[in-house]
């Protein structure tokens, strides 16, 4: 089996822009979905390897590239990197960013970017909406545990109340009036929400419409979610 594509099944992913040397390795999840929309979103090439979790990512060949066996992964030339958070981050700030794209300068709009990008991946994804998931869809894996489950729903909704004047406020997105990476966390975050039957604001949801119509990540859901033979 080929280290660089433990799935068998490489594809070039073309846009308008210039060679970048980037791959990208996972499939139909949320957190790949990140990954494939920034790429779009920045008009950048890609090769992209589908990998799905708790198959292929467990095999030895992919742990030479992910040592946790954990999706998805971003190579760029030499430069191997994991976490969605980090890769949409990473590509922001690495390559020239599109018009109606921002990307952070200075150390406040900076701060801001990550108080947003922490509050989603650690308060939103790792200790509500995957608790959910490990004990729903993975229970086999993780044990059933309904008690745990409701916990975290009203943790999340919790959270979610108390950040809602702030995403739904006067600006189109979280920075601003202009689109960032810490829209496609909330956006894909707010998906995976919505999949687990979370009922969401008015204002949230109408924050997670203008975001998810943004042709990019309709790309991106298309390719994340097509099927693996």
């Amino acid at each position: 089996m080929n280290t660089d594509d433990p799935a068998g099944q490489a594809e070039k992913i073309e846009t308008a822009g210039t060679s970048s040397d980037l791959t990208l390795w996972g499939a139909q999840s949320i957190r790949a979905l990140r990954a494939h929309w920034m790429l779009m979103e920045m008009n950048l090439p890609y090769e992209f390897v589908p990998v799905r979790p708790r198959m292929e990512s467990a095999t030895p060949e992919f742990r030479g590239i992910s040592p946790r066996g954990k999706v998805p992964v971003l190579r760029h030339k030499d430069f191997l990197l994991t976490e969605s958070a980090a890769i949409v981050h990473y590509l922001a700030d690495t390559f020239p960013t599109p018009a109606g794209l921002q990307s952070p300068r200075g150390p406040v709009a900076r701060a801001r970017r990550d108080e947003w990008s922490y509050f989603i991946m650690t308060e939103l994804d790792a200790t509500a909406l995957y608790v959910i998931r490990r004990h729903t869809d993975l229970k086999h894996l993780f044990g059933d545990a309904p008690v745990v489950v409701d916990s975290a729903r009203t943790y999340f909704n919790a959270q979610i109340e108390a950040m809602r004047p702030r995403i739904g406020g006067l600006s189109n997105y979280l920075m601003g009036d202009e689109f960032s990476a810490v829209d496609i966390l909330m956006a894909t975050t707010l998906d995976w929400a919505e999949s687990a039957a979370i009922a969401l604001p008015e204002e949230v949801r109408a924050y997670h419409r203008r975001t998810v119509a943004r042709p990019a990540y309709q790309a991106a859901r298309s390719r994340t979610f097509r099927p693996i033979a």
